[in-house]
């Protein structure tokens, strides 16, 4: 994705970090730049007190370098890495694990489908197709150990009341996370 970053999305650090930096990682691919005070948002702070949480900042530049950086770091027998990405990022996150082969314990995608317009009732079925399109890569991660999971679409619910993608602070998104990496 090429776009220009908005200038309030891209002020603040590209990366925010919580929690135990040496332990279990939580990558998230954040579109939407929240964060900008270097602080993750409220719904995900209760999973840094289990897990080192690094919320990338894709519009404030660098993020990706970032997120490219500890999984290249990553070695056997290290803590378990998850990714986290939605619409806008989801092939570009497919493409950071692929150079980075077993680094990552699991790609979780949020409306991988969404990046461009799509209504809410249709994200279910467009993701499907998307994940069903890059179907190959999605096969030669797991093949090399890394889960590749679709853990959350925008629905027509009153409670999601933006247009896919959802966005990752969504408590649904980070229900979804905890579920998929056995934090309860």
């Amino acid at each position: 994705m090429t776009t220009e970053p908005e200038p309030v999305r891209s002020e603040g650090p590209s990366v925010v970090t919580a929690g135990d930096p040496a332990g279990p990682k939580v990558i998230v691919l954040d579109p939407a730049g929240a964060g900008k005070h270097g602080e993750l948002p409220a719904t995900w702070r209760p999973l840094a007190e289990r897990r080192g949480v690094f919320w990338c900042r894709v519009p404030a530049g660098g993020a990706l370098t970032g997120a490219d950086d500890l999984l290249g770091d990553a070695g056997p027998g290290d803590p378990e890495i998850t990714v986290v990405a939605s619409g806008p990022f989801a092939a570009e996150a497919l493409q950071l694990v692929e150079r980075h082969p077993g680094a990552a314990a699991r790609l979780l995608l949020v409306d991988p489908a969404s990046d461009a317009f799509l209504a809410s009732g249709d994200a279910s079925e467009a993701n499907e197709a998307w994940l069903t399109e890059h179907d190959d890569v999605v096969a030669k991660l797991r093949d090399a150990g890394t889960d590749v999971r679709l853990i959350a679409s925008s629905t027509e619910r009153p409670e999601d009341r933006v247009p896919p993608p959802l966005p990752l602070g969504h408590p649904d998104v980070v229900a979804a996370v905890r579920s998929a990496i056995g934090a309860g």
